[in-house]
């Protein structure tokens, strides 16, 4: 029994072919078999070894790279979405300290939006928990990666309507400091995510362009002053 325990791990290792050319090679010796005959035999068992091999390995790169996406996608929920501190939305709520009527209208209406992304990325981040404990995640790997592109191209339109105007205004140090963190951490996501895009459209040709994914920008320096339209010159 432990001998094709061994045996049978060897297999699931290495591959159906290697073992049964070289049972084929042994006996055909033992046996004197014409090589006319063995010749060919072991050339088509070693052909469809290596196809399957080769299929074997691109499902396990395939596996890999469902792993990556359901990882990316719990982060990017736990770190930027919701009550994060690295939140974009959270980031918005602290112009409110400033005196300036229309920034308040602004950082009002994203809170309102922030309320409805929020929904998606909690029902979306539902779903793939869900299919990953029945296993159908992989069924749906295009969809999710489809959804979670857009989700990010959404969420960087508020990150960049927040970088033209903390580029414009003097805003409060604290929170030039906090969109910088959030930067260079979200940044680092993009980039991972970048590279289960690009190895998913090489492996399963999806058609995601990991440069559509795009970066934030950090904040340069702190303005002097900036003119509010209500209440002229401020510091």
């Amino acid at each position: 029994m432990y001998i094709i325990g061994i045996l049978l791990r060897t297999i699931v290792v290495w591959g159906w072919a290697p073992i049964l050319i070289t049972a084929i090679a042994i006996i055909g010796a033992l046996y004197e078999w014409s090589l006319q005959v063995l010749i060919p035999v072991l050339g088509v068992i070693l052909v469809f070894g290596l196809i399957t091999a080769m299929l074997r390995g691109g499902e396990r790169r395939l596996e890999l790279l469902a792993v990556k996406l359901r990882q990316s996608a719990r982060y990017f929920s736990r770190r930027f979405v919701s009550t994060s501190s690295l939140s974009i939305f959270a980031i918005i709520d602290t112009l409110f300290n400033l005196e300036d009527p229309q920034l308040w209208n602004w950082a009002r209406s994203c809170d309102m939006s922030a309320r409805i992304f929020n929904t998606w990325c909690d029902s979306f981040i539902d779903r793939i928990e869900n299919d990953s404990r029945t296993g159908r995640f992989r069924s749906y790997l295009v969809v999710y990666l489809s959804e979670l592109w857009l989700l990010t191209n959404h969420y960087y339109e508020f990150v960049e309507q927040f970088y033209e105007i903390a580029e414009k205004i003097d805003i409060p140090p604290a929170t030039r400091d906090q969109y910088n963190r959030f930067a260079v951490e979200y940044n680092n996501f993009v980039q991972s995510f970048r590279e289960t895009a690009a190895e998913l459209k090489r492996v399963a040709g999806t058609e995601i362009e990991p440069p559509s994914i795009k970066m934030a920008k950090e904040l340069t320096g702190i303005k002097p002053m900036y003119t509010s339209p209500d209440k002229g010159p401020q510091t």
